[in-house]
């Protein structure tokens, strides 16, 4: 197979080994060659002969000169592809704190190993946007943001010694973190969609797995409240990303019965419910903390009550337009972001309930092998998640207030089928 342009003798071996054809690794190598008018040669080819068998590919990257070249790699290098001789990655050390050398490696979200004394060494704390710090004497390398970036810390450079993983298509067949991935749409199943997610959340849990919630206030406003807390409740949710509204509108109903002002059982509005989000933020300083409004047996359902009966830790990120905001919430943006970081460590699966700003900033924080769901009745918000890097996330467009119900209906089922005895 070749391209059909051609260009002077400035050109590469390259090599890539994976579920190539099935994984599409092989065809978006292809694409970003293409996309970049270079050119390419197939110099060899094998094809795995049974589902779990490894496919190869060696290929020639041709270049218009020395640096279309250089940009030709860096994208192949970075769906998984690798130079045929391989070197040890480079570094250099930071001149400065928060001062990165000019041709720093940026990072992207999928697994990530640097080549050192002739040993691949796996990233940690993989995240994209970021930079790559290499300890040569422990054989250690990690993300790091360009703000705790300290003078003398050892910092890859170029794409040498770099090695990308993307991530494939499983091999025990289609599930719903494959087939539906990528894509928003309201013409999916929905029930079938809620059903899956609900039977992955289960396994998950089952087996010992840590599922984080991301949540916007629109989970109150649309009647979900309930089903959250119930989720949190019955042990299937082991942090809580959000804002200050979720946890101010939260209350409001606990408090008052409403959300912005709004009966949420009749969907009436109260007379003078436009103050009831500021009572709830003035009962919270009155008492000091949610924590203490829930001890003090003022504050006894929803989410947040929850969270601090089942010691379910939450976060709770400022914004520039939050009311109060109420004591809980992280109002220095490093810190909230420190802390969100912290809670998704070892996550297995993010659920993000309609919310489009946290959602794609936490998305920002995930590797790319942690399974994200994303439920927002805006298809748009969905698809901003998605094109803003987290490929892996399976969108689904749907009123919160009508899906998540229906994940713990079906969470309700699998676990009363789970208590059954078994019959002989």
């Amino acid at each position: 197979m070749k391209a059909f342009h051609t260009y002077k003798e400035i050109q590469r071996e390259v090599e890539v080994r994976g579920h190539l054809i099935d994984s599409m690794i092989l065809t978006r190598i292809f694409d970003r060659i293409m996309d970049l008018n270079g050119e390419f040669e197939v110099l060899e080819f094998k094809i795995g002969k049974k589902k779990t068998d490894y496919s190869y590919a060696k290929l020639l990257v041709k270049g218009k000169n020395s640096e279309h070249l250089q940009r030709l790699l860096e994208e192949v290098y970075r769906e998984g592809a690798l130079p045929v001789k391989l070197q040890s990655v480079n570094y250099k050390p930071a001149s400065d704190d928060m001062t990165l050398p000019d041709d720093f490696y940026s990072t992207t979200h999928h697994p990530t190993y640097v080549l050192l004394d002739g040993a691949w060494i796996e990233v940690e704390n993989q995240m994209m946007d970021k930079a790559i710090v290499l300890d040569p004497v422990n054989k250690r390398a990690w993300c790091k943001p360009i703000r705790e970036i300290a003078k003398g810390d050892n910092i890859v450079v170029g794409e040498t010694g770099v090695r990308v993983v993307p991530p494939e298509r499983p091999r025990e067949g289609i599930d719903i973190f494959q087939f539906m991935s990528s894509h928003a749409s309201t013409e999916k199943p929905v029930q079938a969609l809620a059903k899956r997610i609900a039977e992955d959340m289960f396994q998950t849990k089952k087996k010992g797995g840590k599922i984080v919630v991301v949540a916007g206030p629109a989970v109150v406003h649309t009647g979900a409240t309930k089903s959250l807390a119930d989720l949190i409740r019955a042990g299937y949710v082991d942090a809580v990303l959000a804002g200050n509204a979720l946890a101010t509108h939260d209350i409001e109903y606990a408090l008052l019965g409403t959300s912005l002002g709004v009966d949420v059982d009749n969907g009436k509005s109260r007379y003078k419910g436009h103050r009831n989000h500021m009572v709830a933020i003035n009962e919270v300083f009155k008492a000091g903390s949610i924590a203490n409004l829930v001890n003090s047996g003022k504050l006894k359902s929803g989410i947040m009550y929850e969270c601090v009966r089942n010691k379910i830790p939450y976060v709770l990120a400022a914004s520039i337009r939050d009311d109060g905001p109420i004591p809980d919430v992280a109002s220095d943006i490093v810190e909230a972001q420190r802390l969100y970081k912290k809670h998704l460590e070892g996550a297995d699966i993010c659920l993000m309930l309609a919310t489009m700003l946290h959602s794609i900033a936490v998305g920002n924080m995930l590797p790319s092998s942690v399974k994200v769901v994303a439920i927002d009745i805006n298809p748009s918000t969905v698809t901003k998640l998605l094109d803003r890097g987290t490929g892996q996330a399976v969108g689904v467009v749907s009123d919160i207030g009508v899906f998540l119900p229906m994940i713990r209906e079906y969470l309700k089922q699998m676990e009363a089928s789970q208590k059954k005895p078994i019959e002989q």
